[in-house]
């Protein structure tokens, strides 16, 4: 049995598909805007002497993880970034994990 639609039948193409369906079904996820981490504690100079610090912003292969990822504000993410590699250079951190 077709449907109507104000007394008349739906068409095959008006009809909605399956994925129309999940479409209106779908949860909608609410993502909270990342603040910056230093900004919030109001943290100016980024010490490079701090490594446990430092070792949140570094992922397990020893890489400097992205503003997008971390929710690092720019200013805080350049001054971290020179950080990282000044505790690099002096060995307080790996430039690389051991494969």
């Amino acid at each position: 049995m077709a449907e109507t639609r104000g007394g008349r039948p739906i068409s095959a193409s008006e009809q909605p598909t399956g994925a129309d369906k999940a479409v209106a079904g779908k949860k909608q996820y609410f993502r909270r805007k990342k603040v910056c981490r230093f900004c919030v504690e109001k943290i100016d100079d980024i010490n490079y002497k701090d490594v446990k610090t430092l070792s949140a912003f570094i992922t397990e292969r020893g890489k400097i993880v992205p503003r997008r990822l971390s929710g690092v504000c720019t200013p805080h993410q350049k001054r971290l970034s020179e950080a990282i590699k000044q505790a690099r250079n002096i060995a307080l951190l790996p430039f690389t994990t051991k494969l």
